[in-house]
């Protein structure tokens, strides 16, 4: 089942994602739909809180995207209570989008290592190092379990020149290529 996603001003993405159990509710389920929903939007990961959950899981797939990306980005894994522990070097920008504002990408600076700790889908922890690319889309997912989206790291200026664009998607004022859900504000308003 492929769900929709949430939309840029929707009080969900401001929340900070709670951790969970191993007897969330259906929790292998909810992890496949993930999986279908990533895959079916094209996006390179997902986060749950894009659809409309506030728990702290995510999903990262950068294997179909591998030609775009530098030798080695081979990276499919799921991460559930994520923590990054440590950021380290100089910050490096890189052209971000994302599944939740569509159509806008912008350059995010970013540092290029990071240390995370996480348990997989079978509640095994993991304490792990990544960098370069993997760790930038990691960091922009666990970003969606603190409630940042990457507009919020843009500069001032830049955030003043997006307002337009940012205010259209939360009126829903344009075409989505996937199912949206958007702000209970923006109902009606297509």
């Amino acid at each position: 089942m492929i769900l929709p996603i949430v939309a840029y001003g929707h009080p969900i993405l401001k929340k900070v994602a709670a951790d969970i159990t191993p007897d969330y509710p259906e929790l292998k389920a909810f992890i496949e739909t993930m999986w279908e929903t990533m895959y079916a939007c094209e996006g390179m990961g997902l986060a749950a809180p894009q659809v409309n959950r506030s728990i702290r899981i995510f999903v990262i797939d950068l294997t179909p995207h591998a030609e775009d990306l530098p030798v080695g980005t081979q990276l499919k894994r799921i991460f559930i209570n994520p923590h990054i522990i440590t950021e380290e070097g100089e910050e490096w920008p890189f052209n971000e989008g994302c599944l939740s504002i569509p159509e806008i990408h912008e350059e995010v600076m970013r540092k290029p290592a990071i240390r995370i700790k996480y348990v997989d889908e079978q509640f095994v922890e993991h304490d792990e190092l990544y960098d370069d690319v993997m760790a930038r889309v990691i960091q922009h997912e666990y970003d969606h379990l603190e409630g940042i989206l990457f507009v919020d790291r843009l500069s001032p200026l830049r955030k003043i020149m997006l307002k337009r664009k940012l205010s259209d998607l939360v009126q829903g004022k344009f075409k989505p290529k996937y199912k949206m859900t958007f702000a209970p504000i923006a109902k009606g308003k297509k």
